[in-house]
Formats: structure tokens, C-alpha cells, sequence
């Protein structure tokens, strides 16, 4: 899947790049580098709502061994959407929308199966964080099955804006988290809803926690604690399809 996902480095080709409108995934810059020109390119890129992320040296060496010149570029299969496009087309339909937040997922096998369980799921976007999540790369296409071509993906600066702005849009939004008697079976599903997932080590974090207008859990009868999370994604979901059919 190498030519799905490309490294470019250098000031010149990112800035040709971006002129070229290539879609980027994120942006690391050197820590500490004094360079005007890499300032002007930095600030062309947040007003083209690229993640740019300050690195150590040391990040840079190991994403290229060419001469990076303090910034590298990595680049994404799919353009990204705003959030205020999708809510408002998704409330323009006349079935109830259905988003799906992932609250900093880092492994990129996990973000490809979610990808693939929210399209099967008729999930109307995805929306991640532009910093500290899983890239979206080759192998987030390859375990997506491609579903990553076919369901919008948003990026925000902050999960918690994303929250502020559904619920204001009248959307339900509920947290996956062990943290609660609530289980998912004993909810309505049927409004407006957005569902949210925390990471594989933490869960849904607890800013995000105090936010959300409802918690909820799935029962688990074994000896372990806990599921994988794209497990928990598809039982979250489905119940979810299996309320509105």
C-alpha cells in the first residue's frame, strides 16, 4: 500500500504540495528551528486546517533519512471534512444521524475496523482528533476494506468542541466506558445520537466524560475487564441498527 500514503520532507516540496491541493494527514516540524520560511509554510497549513505538530529532531530522522530541512509532511488516501457539513447534511435527511467520535484511538488496526464497522452501520461521519490519534494510512486502508473511501472522516482541534457543537445541534451524545451502571441495551437509540469510544489504554478521557449527556456499557460476563475497542464499537453500533430497524 505504499503508494497510498506518501512522506514528502523538505520546505520547497511540502509547499508545492500543498499548492497542489494533495491532502495531508499531519505535519511534524522541528522543535526549536528558527526559519521564516518555515513559519510562512506553517502558517499556510493551519489556514488549510493541516494538523502541525512541534517533534525533536530526532522524530524527523526516523519518518526520513533525506535532508527534512526541519519539516516532513506525511500525506492521506482522503480529503477530510468539516463537522459543520456533515451535521447539516446528515440533519437534512429524514432518517435520525448517527456520528461516531473516537477519543484519541492510536493503533491504526483498530481505527481501519472501526472504519469499516461505522460504514456497514450506516454511521453518517467519523470525527478524530488532528492530533494524537492513529494516522490515517495505508493500513488504515487496507483494514477498512476501502470503507475508508466511502464514509466521511472529520478532524477537529478538540473532541470537547465537537461535543458542544452536536449536542447544540440537538444530538444525544453517549460515552463507552465501564464507568456506569447504564448499560446500552437499556437506552433510546433512536434519536439523533453520537457515540463515543476512548482509546485502547484509557478509555473515553474524563474531560470528555463530563461533557457527554449519557454513559453506557455492555455487560461482560467473563473473567476479563475489558473488550478490544473495535469489538465494543460493532456491539455499540449494532445495537444501535438493531433499535432503528
Amino acid at each position: 500500500m505504499s503508494d497510498i500514503t506518501n512522506t514528502i520532507f523538505g520546505i520547497y516540496p511540502i509547499k508545492e504540495a500543498l499548492a497542489s491541493q494533495i491532502f495531508f494527514d499531519k505535519v511534524f516540524v522541528q522543535k526549536g528551528i528558527d526559519s521564516d520560511k518555515i513559519e510562512n509554510l506553517i502558517k499556510d497549513l493551519e489556514k488549510a486546517n493541516v494538523a502541525v505538530s512541534i517533534v525533536p529532531f530526532e522524530k524527523l530522522n526516523r519518518l526520513t533519512r533525506g535532508n527534512h530541512q526541519g519539516i516532513v509532511a506525511v500525506t492521506s488516501p482522503v480529503a477530510f471534512h468539516t463537522l459543520e457539513d456533515v451535521v447539516e447534511k446528515a440533519l437534512e435527511s429524514d432518517k435520525a444521524p448517527l456520528f461516531l467520535i473516537l477519543d484519541q484511538i492510536t493503533d491504526v488496526r483498530n481505527f481501519g475496523a472501526i472504519l469499516r464497522t461505522a460504514e456497514c452501520t450506516g454511521v453518517n461521519a467519523v470525527i478524530i482528533q488532528k492530533t494524537g490519534g492513529a494516522p490515517v494510512s495505508g493500513d488504515t486502508v487496507k483494514t477498512s476494506a476501502g470503507a475508508i473511501f466511502k464514509i466521511p472522516i472529520c478532524k477537529v482541534e478538540h473532541i470537547k468542541d465537537a461535543i458542544f457543537y452536536l449536542q447544540g445541534s440537538g444530538i444525544t451524545t453517549i460515552a463507552a466506558t465501564e464507568k456506569t451502571n447504564s448499560e446500552i441495551y437499556s437506552l433510546d437509540l433512536k434519536t439523533p445520537l453520537a457515540i463515543i469510544m476512548g482509546s485502547e489504554g484509557k478509555g473515553v478521557s474524563k474531560s470528555v466524560l463530563s461533557l457527554v449527556d449519557q454513559r453506557a456499557s455492555l455487560p461482560l460476563l467473563g473473567e476479563i475487564n475489558s473488550l478490544n475497542v473495535s469489538v465494543a464499537c460493532g456491539a455499540f453500533l449494532y445495537e444501535v441498527v438493531r433499535q432503528r430497524r
